[in-house]
């Protein structure tokens, strides 16, 4: 019963931590509209870089952009949370069931994953060169990937 508690105690940690990260991001939306913009413009990247054409301008895009981030952290903190909701009313429950119950978490934890691995990391680092400009948001998505991928992988195990 322990290991059930554990993982849904994890489960719901990060989905507490998604969903403030979202809330944050609504409540004090220029601070990383700005880090958005920055990165999406490239402006750091050297004059005359070849991968200068990667560059976004527009401030519709950059928006479109950020609240598209938004709306997949909300998205995925509410698939979590409901998951752990499901696996509250199943930790009680024969094994088969408890691990039935597990799906809804384990797609919001994919998505939180995928949200800074391939948004974050491939997307902002290598398309738009994000490890050029200033504070490297790059470390903060890793933690963010480790941690998800860790409590999606605690949380796969089966239970006997």
């Amino acid at each position: 019963m322990l290991m059930r508690y554990s993982k849904i105690l994890l489960t719901a940690a990060l989905g507490v931590l998604i969903l403030l990260v979202a809330i944050n991001n609504v409540t004090d939306y220029n601070t990383n509209y700005e880090v958005v913009s920055h990165v999406m413009s490239m402006d750091q990247v050297p004059t005359g870089s070849p991968l200068e054409w990667r560059a976004v301008t527009s401030v519709t895009l950059h928006r479109m952009f950020y609240a598209f981030i938004i709306a997949i952290e909300f998205s995925a903190a509410a698939l979590i949370l409901a998951g752990v909701w499901r696996l509250l009313l199943a930790r009680k429950a024969q094994a088969t069931q408890f691990n039935a119950a597990k799906d809804v978490a384990t797609a919001g934890l994919a998505l939180a994953v995928g949200l800074y691995l391939f948004g974050f990391m491939a997307v902002g680092g290598e398309w738009f060169q994000m490890w050029r400009s200033g504070p490297d948001m790059q470390q903060a998505a890793f933690r963010f990937i480790g941690c998800a991928a860790l409590v999606m992988l605690f949380l796969g195990q089966r239970d006997d």
